[in-house]
């Protein structure tokens, strides 16, 4: 049985709610709170979506100054700080995508807007920086197939279709090796807490 978010993850939590509302606030030192504890987890979604890092770095870029703007429609009663912005970035990842701001190498749109409701524990993966240690072990209990291909998803910005044509098998099945992945490393992290 799990015993709830440890007290670091929680105190990043609450951390990371609190520069929410300074930001909401007009604090400017709120923002960079924010960018340090969300940039690799934002970088990530944006680089995923896009397929090229300059691209993601710019949308990124997008993505602070338009929180700076907006940090005041967060509402913690209806999601956590990191998955209001996790949804934000995926938005202004796929905005570039159908505004055609885009260079080459980006998913199709039609593409991009399932990503991260298909990878539900991305978000707990780079959430908090010190759970970092505990998700390499636990991916290290993985079988090898596993973590290459949750490594390359979620740590190199590779897509589904991008691995499954690498390994040279149905995108269902790609899916499906990365879905069963990642409830193994679910359950490690939850018996780790």
């Amino acid at each position: 049985m799990a015993a709830g978010p440890t007290p670091a993850s929680a105190e990043a939590r609450e951390a990371l709610k609190l520069a929410m509302a300074r930001l909401a606030d007009g604090d400017r030192s709120a923002l960079e709170d924010i960018y340090r504890a969300t940039r690799v987890k934002l970088f990530g979604i944006c680089l995923r979506i896009l397929g090229d890092r300059k691209e993601a770095e710019d949308a990124l870029q997008d993505v602070y100054v338009n929180l700076w703007q907006k940090a005041d429609r967060y509402d913690p009663t209806r999601a956590s700080p990191i998955s209001w912005l996790a949804t934000f970035a995926r938005n202004r990842a796929i905005d570039r995508l159908r505004t055609g701001k885009v260079r080459g190498g980006a998913v199709p749109v039609e593409e991009a807007s399932p990503l991260p409701d298909e990878a539900p524990l991305a978000d707990a993966l780079l959430v908090d920086a010190e759970q970092t240690a505990q998700i390499h072990t636990c991916l290290k209990g993985l079988d090898e197939n596993a973590q290459e291909h949750i490594r390359a998803a979620f740590f190199d910005g590779k897509t589904y279709a991008q691995l499954a044509e690498s390994a040279d098998v149905p995108l269902g099945t790609m899916k499906s090796w990365i879905r069963r992945g990642l409830q193994k490393l679910r359950a490690c992290l939850e018996a780790s807490e």
